[in-house]
């Protein structure tokens, strides 16, 4: 940046003083005050460089553990954690990773009862965020939902399509009214599924075309066709979807898939303004390995410039979800 100093004053130029005219007054020194309000407009052209952007986890899961009997999961939880991964935990880990603040996705094993993640973002003190779990076939679920919001800091409601037994119902009008009722309390809706099922989400995405779509998981690519991922892809044109680089696979893990090429893709697609990161943290992270997994993903991002990095890792979240 060139910065340019403009002297100012009212000193004469070519004036001559003979020695007939009194002797001019010498001005006393001026107060620190006085010198101050002298200069404003010198004061202005030097600023302070930008506070940086927050770094935000905008997934990750909080188990209490099979062994909390205060918490327990639900009787159709489709798989039980043993390992408690806790509010507490997770704080301490944000603390030595530099994460600033972070989104507690509501998960499975508690089906529809939120008391756990309640207990959270309590926990939480204004760090912590939430999505919330409902079920559209269940009549009372739009009720349900705006409950939850007034009671609790919530970014948006998870609407799962990945499991063939059960599926959301797709084209009725309990799907949509769950959709609304998210709209309603000024929800995003999250979205997380095997691509296969993705056209059954696009006609919400146009008719709520107000109302903020998140995409788990980079749309989970390597669990359908391209044909089918097409689809994902395709929701790039409509400016409320926005994608999260959330899960994002180890080439170094089994199976050994390179994500690479799918994170270049979804960046030229969505643009740094409409991508997220979210991930690391379980009930065995450490700060170490917390920070690790967010330098790994940014491996990734190589191709962006730092502006557009700190974006993905926590700018867009901010802006998106109130935090900071």
């Amino acid at each position: 940046m060139l910065i340019r100093f403009t002297a100012r004053g009212n000193v004469p130029v070519g004036r001559n003083i003979t020695p007939t005219v009194s002797p001019v007054p010498v001005a006393s020194m001026p107060t620190r005050r006085e010198f101050l309000a002298t200069i404003p407009a010198a004061a202005g052209v030097v600023r302070a460089a930008p506070d940086r952007a927050p770094v935000v986890d905008t997934h990750l899961h909080c188990f209490a553990g099979k062994d909390d009997r205060r918490f327990p999961y639900h009787e159709n939880a489709p798989y039980k954690p043993d390992d408690a991964a806790t509010p507490e935990h997770l704080l301490m880990c944000m603390k030595d990773a530099g994460v600033d603040y972070a989104v507690v996705v509501h998960p499975e094993p508690y089906q529809d009862d939120h008391r756990y993640l309640e207990h959270c973002l309590s926990v939480g003190k204004g760090k912590l965020k939430g999505t919330c779990l409902f079920f559209a076939d269940r009549p009372d679920a739009p009720a349900k939902l705006k409950e939850l919001a007034k009671k609790v800091p919530l970014v948006a409601a998870r609407v799962h399509a990945y499991n063939p037994d059960r599926l959301p119902p797709f084209g009725k009008p309990e799907l949509k009214a769950l959709w609304k009722a998210a709209a309603d309390v000024g929800l995003a809706v999250q979205l997380h599924f095997e691509p296969r099922y993705a056209s059954g989400f696009t006609p919400y995405i146009k008719e709520f075309k107000d109302t903020r779509v998140f995409v788990d998981h980079l749309g989970r690519p390597f669990q359908g066709t391209a044909k089918e991922y097409a689809e994902v892809l395709a929701w790039a044109k409509f400016d409320h979807v926005v994608m999260k680089l959330s899960s994002v696979p180890n080439r170094n893990a089994y199976p050994h898939r390179d994500p690479q090429p799918v994170v270049k893709q979804l960046t030229d697609a969505f643009g740094a303004d409409r991508l997220m990161h979210g991930g690391g943290y379980s009930a065995t992270a450490t700060g170490k390995s917390y920070r690790a997994e967010r330098d790994r993903v940014a491996g990734l991002l190589a191709h962006l410039t730092a502006a557009d990095r700190d974006k993905v890792f926590g700018g867009t979240a901010a802006r998106l979800m109130g935090l900071g």
